[in-house]
Parts: C-alpha cells; structure tokens; sequence
C-alpha cells in the first residue's frame, strides 16, 4: 500500500441510541467523542438505527404488516355483516 493516502483503519465502538447496546468494530471514522471500553479508549460513533433496533431485525415490522391484514378483514367483514344472502 502506497504510504499517506489511506485513512486511519481502527476500533470504532457503535453505540445505538435507541437502545443502549454498544459493539466494537474497524472503521475509518472520524469522530470528535470517545469512550473507555475494556480498559481502552475508542472513538465513539452514536447510531440512531442498527440491529438491535430496527423493526426488520427485530420482528416488530411483520407485527404490523400482520395487523394491517387484520384490520383489512374486518373493515371488509363489517360492510357485509349486515347484509343477507336470499335463495341459500
């Protein structure tokens, strides 16, 4: 590799917002804040979304779409619950 024209490759710590969780990865990114994790200083990038807590990962999203079904059901369901077939 040609010296002085890459960018920094070290230990990032991630820390999701929403949930608190924190994971140590390699990165390039510059940040201003760091941490102390394991007896160590990291730089500290602040995620508003990772796995831990987008509704993909987490299951959350097939809730709704589930509940969108329903809810589907029975608005159709209502407009012909008061209707009566005759001749059956």
């Amino acid at each position: 590799m040609k010296e002085g024209i890459h960018p920094e490759y070290r230990e990032v710590v991630f820390l999701d917002q929403q949930t608190g969780n924190k994971f140590v990865s390699r990165s390039t990114l510059n940040t201003r804040e760091t941490i102390e994790l394991d007896g160590k200083t990291h730089p500290l990038f602040k995620c508003e979304v990772t796995s831990e807590s987008h509704p993909f990962y987490t299951g959350a999203q097939t809730r709704i779409v589930e509940t969108g079904r329903v809810e589907k059901f029975r608005a159709r369901f209502a407009r012909t619950a008061g209707t009566v077939k005759k001749g059956a």
